[in-house]
């Protein structure tokens, strides 16, 4: 693991000393390299779940999502060579933006294999400061302003997050703030600061898994990044978020009513996502916000999982897995569109079809599988959830949660049409279609609905084991 972080951060930092892009692009292709190989290594020695370096722990769950992270990252250096190239951005520019994006993926690499509830609070925070860098990369007004409000945001819930944990520190009563070593002691805790420490830490973190509160904040950092980084911003920090709640909730698996108070509060919190997604899926203007409203739709749906419990904690999971494959190729085909139309503009743009009819075809399937219609592996995830909900007989909760995945429908159906068929009035820049990158964001696509026609054996028992919290 030492051994894997200095030459990460070695790498990372190489595109600063080097004259040329081409040079960059080769050390950004050998930091995907080791980023593979430390997944190969870890599964071919049967590391799984052992220790590392004392504060890290390689088990399921953060071997799972540093695949996912890896998958992405590979095809976001991809598409951000070709997007900054047609952007016309200086050199120091584009060793600067491979710099930060690299060291953004290694604080989410040790996110996920955090074994300590302190160390994951600090390499939380290490990814806000990487991701403001990225955010202000195209150095125009909106940037600057949504760095700052994310610097500002992220920075407050965080501290929230602090104080929780300042909280759950007092279980351990000077004792370690591994998760093993808390989840031994936890229900012996005070049971009203075992509860105000957990919603300190979720709404904390809310602003790194993009659920209500603190949703917004993603919202301006996604509409100010380049596309391709808005896609890993998305998925592979949005996942970093999802990962630390889960930790958390594992953790409370064993405090009796306390995690049943846990449970109700994340339904709360996935359903006012669901509710904020669904309402301003139909107000935004820009397809990248659009997308944007659509993660904070699908984390409401993820947090309803988790909340609900049982075969939904499952389907929760598979969801995000899922999720990670379809946006990621989402946000690539819009960065493509961009190129084209100069725009992220619903209003002003259309007539997609006739220019880029890969592109199209691409971005219809992804609309599909997004909507969770099959074979979309999320229509799997949405119906186990579904019936794990009437299962309990919440039926308030199934029918809100009908009513605003008709209105997510119908908002994401209506803008998909609109782009590929509405008459648009803007000039085109025609020399920005590159039907190669359209090619490539439909290979996530194809991984999807693979995903969603077969769930392959090792998947499945990867999920049983992190989901078994009894």
């Amino acid at each position: 693991m030492l051994t894997f972080l200095i030459i990460s951060l070695l790498l990372a930092v190489a595109p600063l000393v080097v004259r040329t892009e081409r040079a960059t692009n080769i050390i950004a292709g050998l930091f995907f390299t080791v980023n593979v190989a430390a997944i190969g290594l870890l599964l071919w020695y049967g590391y799984i779940d052992r220790q590392l370096l004392y504060i890290f722990r390689a088990d399921g769950l953060a071997v799972l999502f540093h695949l996912l992270m890896t998958l992405v990252l590979g095809f976001s250096l991809l598409h951000s060579s070709s997007y900054l190239k047609a952007d016309g951005v200086s050199t120091n520019s584009y060793k600067a933006y491979y710099t930060l994006l690299m060291l953004l993926s290694v604080a989410i690499t040790c996110v996920y294999y955090s074994d300590n509830v302190a160390m994951t609070w600090v390499f939380l925070e290490a990814t806000t400061i990487c991701s403001a860098g990225i955010i202000y990369h195209r150095e125009f007004r909106q940037s600057l302003e949504a760095t700052w409000k994310y610097i500002f945001v992220c920075s407050t819930g965080i501290a929230m997050a602090y104080l929780g944990i300042l909280l759950l520190s007092t279980v351990a009563q000077h004792g370690s703030l591994d998760y093993g070593s808390l989840a031994d002691v936890i229900a012996e805790g005070n049971p009203l600061y075992l509860k105000v420490a957990f919603l300190l830490i979720i709404v904390g973190y809310s602003c790194k898994m993009e659920i209500f509160p603190f949703y917004t904040v993603g919202i301006d950092a996604n509409y100010a990044a380049p596309a391709p980084a808005s896609a890993f911003i998305s998925t592979a920090l949005v996942n970093a978020g999802f990962l630390s709640i889960m930790r958390i909730y594992r953790l409370y698996a064993s405090t009796g009513e306390v995690f049943e108070w846990a449970r109700h509060l994340l339904i709360l919190i996935g359903i006012l996502s669901l509710a904020v997604g669904a309402m301003f899926l139909r107000r935004t203007n820009n397809y990248k916000r659009f997308l944007s409203y659509s993660t904070v739709e699908n984390m409401g749906i993820v947090a309803i999982g988790m909340g609900i419990g049982g075969a939904a904690l499952w389907a929760a999971v598979f969801h995000v897995v899922c999720h990670t494959f379809v946006k990621n190729s989402m946000f690539f085909s819009v960065g493509i569109i961009r190129h084209i139309y100069d725009s992220y503009s619903i209003n002003r743009i259309g007539n997609y079809f006739n220019i880029n009819r890969v592109g199209a075809i691409g971005f219809y399937v992804g609309t599909l599988v997004l909507l969770a219609f099959p074979p979309s592996p999320l229509f799997i995830s949405e119906v186990m959830i579904f019936g794990e909900i009437i299962a309990v007989g919440s039926w308030w909760l199934l029918a809100a949660m009908l009513i605003l995945m008709c209105v997510v429908i119908y908002a994401i159906w209506s803008r998909t049409l609109r782009l590929n068929y509405h008459s648009n009035q803007d000039e085109l820049h025609l020399s920005g279609v590159n039907r190669r990158l359209s090619y490539s964001a439909a290979v996530l696509l194809l991984l999807a609905i693979v995903l969603g026609v077969w769930q392959p054996e090792v998947l499945c028992d990867v999920i049983d084991q992190i989901v078994n919290i009894g």
